[in-house]
């Protein structure tokens, strides 16, 4: 009970992540997306996208070379992709 009370904050902070994550895993990158058109975006992350093409941002993710920023510009052009079609 007591190891409960002390760590139910760090708990609750490593769920909220686990939930993040699977959403993110089971997020759909489009075919078409153009990678080298992506503002922001890393060469490094450009190439290693556009040679591998992840299906999704779980995927692009866990790729060599993608780093968090990668991941949060591919999120963002994802639903501005998702926004317009």
């Amino acid at each position: 009970m007591e190891v409960a009370c002390k760590y139910s904050g760090y708990i609750a902070r490593q769920q909220r992540k686990v939930a993040r994550v699977r959403r993110m895993e089971d997020r759909r990158s489009p075919a078409s997306l153009a990678y080298a058109a992506l503002p922001g975006l890393r060469n490094e992350a450009r190439q290693v996208l556009t040679r591998f093409r992840p299906t999704t941002l779980g995927q692009a993710e866990r790729l060599a070379g993608i780093n968090p920023a990668d991941v949060t510009i591919l999120l963002l052009a994802i639903e501005r992709h998702a926004a317009a079609g």
